[in-house]
């Protein structure tokens, strides 16, 4: 499905640099990738770092899961295969934001640590912070705010990750925020802490 099909095409230079937008903005770009179980507040947090972000005059833009298969991925199921193309072509979106010196704030499931290992190298040094939103699969199933681990019980959905589809955890994630341990907003601070120790919301 990722084979390359496009001949004959150029890469188009262009004037202003990724520097020169990063200046004006007062910012670096990067990709914030919220990965963790259905359920573990990976939407909730993304929602609040980005309003946080906005509030320090920070240009941040939110990738949602479900959001994004409304209209760029709504041709992808949920096979091996296609969760790997799903992730595969976010994370060209992300690269694009990042370049364009806006804090991306991806939160998708993506399972799969190799699919998520192909989006890092896809990016430039330091333009990706993996945020592992750490939860057991009992607790998210506590939660199940969209009845998803219920169906997938019941055997309505096949291939539910957590319940009869793996979940591979990052080995080495820049951050770890255990949600059964941590609210939202502390959660959010946390990675705002971090871009700002790690120099990213200044030019």
């Amino acid at each position: 499905m990722t084979d390359a099909r496009s001949t004959n095409i150029t890469w188009h230079s262009g004037s202003v640099s990724r520097a020169d937008r990063e200046k004006l903005l007062g910012q670096r770009g990067v990709t914030l990738w919220l990965t963790g179980l259905s359920a573990s507040g990976k939407s909730t947090i993304a929602c609040i770092v980005e309003k946080m972000l906005l509030d320090r005059k920070k240009h941040a833009y939110r990738l949602d899961g479900d959001n994004v298969r409304h209209g760029l991925n709504k041709n992808l199921g949920f096979s091996a295969e296609e969760r790997a193309e799903n992730i595969r072509r976010i994370g060209e979106v992300a690269k694009l934001f990042t370049d364009a010196a806006v804090i991306v704030i991806a939160s998708f499931i993506s399972p799969y640590r190799k699919d998520r290992d192909a989006v890092r190298a896809n990016l430039g040094a330091g333009d990706f912070v993996e945020v592992y939103v750490k939860v057991s699969v009992e607790a998210a199933e506590r939660r199940d705010p969209k009845g998803l681990y219920k169906k997938a019980r019941a055997g309505e959905i096949k291939g539910f990750t957590g319940i009869d589809d793996p979940y591979e955890a990052p080995e080495r994630p820049e951050i770890v925020i255990d949600t059964e341990n941590t609210d939202p907003e502390n959660a959010a601070r946390r990675v705002l802490e971090y871009l700002d120790a790690h120099g990213y919301l200044q030019s």
